[in-house]
């Protein structure tokens, strides 16, 4: 228990001397990390935010929707899939009709 004791009181007294160390005594010591924050110049003519866009919560219409596979015809008229065609071990065997 005295052992303990001692112990608690020389980690207390090393806490204080650190403390002591690290208290400014000399501002001439303490030093700035970075430099203050600056205006951007002009910033008083130039809006705080951009303004709110204008958009109607809708999709554009300009272009439709195209499907990834083009139907049989468009195929023998040329038009070409913009996917690769699926690995063997991808497809699946043709469901069967009831």
């Amino acid at each position: 228990m005295l052992i303990a004791g001692m112990m608690v009181v020389g980690g207390l007294a090393l806490s204080a001397a650190a403390v002591v160390q690290l208290a400014p005594t000399h501002h001439q010591m303490m030093v700035q990390a970075t430099p203050p924050l600056q205006s951007t110049p002009g910033a008083e003519s130039k809006p705080s935010a951009p303004l709110e866009p204008s958009t109607t919560g809708q999709r554009p219409q300009a272009t439709p929707p195209q499907p990834a596979r083009p139907d049989a015809e468009a195929q023998d008229s040329g038009a070409k899939p913009a996917l690769p065609p699926a690995p063997a071990e991808k497809v699946a065997p043709p469901i069967p009709t009831k």
